[in-house]
C-alpha cells in the first residue's frame, strides 16, 4: 500500500526543489513533477516527490480523514 499525503509549501528552494510543512514538521522535496509550484499551494507527497497540486479545502478534508483514522487506531489499541 502507498500513502501520499497533503503538505503546505512554504518555500521554493533551487534545483527543483521545496520545503513543505505538515502539522509543523518540515521536509524537502522535490517538486520536479509540477509545474508553477509557489508557496502557499498544498501538494500531494510521495517519497520525498510533489505529485500534484490540490486545493486547501481538500487538504483539510483528507488531513482530517488521516486525524480521525489515527484517533480510531489509538482507541482499538487501547
Amino acid at each position: 500500500m502507498c500513502l501520499a499525503i497533503p503538505a503546505l509549501v512554504v518555500e521554493l528552494l533551487p534545483e527543483q526543489m521545496a520545503r513543505i510543512s505538515l502539522d509543523g514538521v518540515t521536509k524537502t522535496i522535490s517538486v520536479a513533477l509540477v509545474d508553477n509550484v509557489a508557496p502557499g499551494d498544498y501538494v500531494i507527497v510521495h517519497v520525498g516527490h510533489a505529485l500534484s497540486r490540490i486545493d486547501a479545502e481538500e487538504a483539510a478534508r483528507t488531513l482530517a480523514l488521516f486525524a480521525e483514522a489515527g484517533r480510531l487506531m489509538q482507541a482499538a489499541s487501547a
